[in-house]
């Protein structure tokens, strides 16, 4: 009986450790990931800051995604002289 009482009381504490293993590994896991996003996060502010600074100084930004280029530049640069469309500073 006591036998079977021991077998139980380790069975039982394996479990436990095992338990408390694998939360504190989730747990881990889940603070990794969340410190990632942060990460990114910050990266895509920072692009979009950068973006709109070099934009705003009148001269043109060019973007490349995969395959296609873009030219970009803030909308109160651009002036309607004489019927041309030009840029201007």
């Amino acid at each position: 009986m006591k036998d079977k009482q021991n077998l139980i009381i380790v069975i039982l504490a394996v479990l436990l450790v095992t338990a408390v293993g694998y939360i504190a590994v989730t747990k881990y896991q889940e603070r990794q990931i969340g410190v990632f996003q942060k990460g990114l996060q910050a990266g895509y502010e920072q692009a979009v800051i950068q973006l709109v600074q070099q934009a705003t100084t009148c001269q043109p930004v060019q973007l490349r995604v995969e395959n296609k280029t873009v030219d970009m530049i803030a909308v109160g640069c651009l002036q309607i002289k004489q019927g041309n469309l030009s840029l201007g500073s």
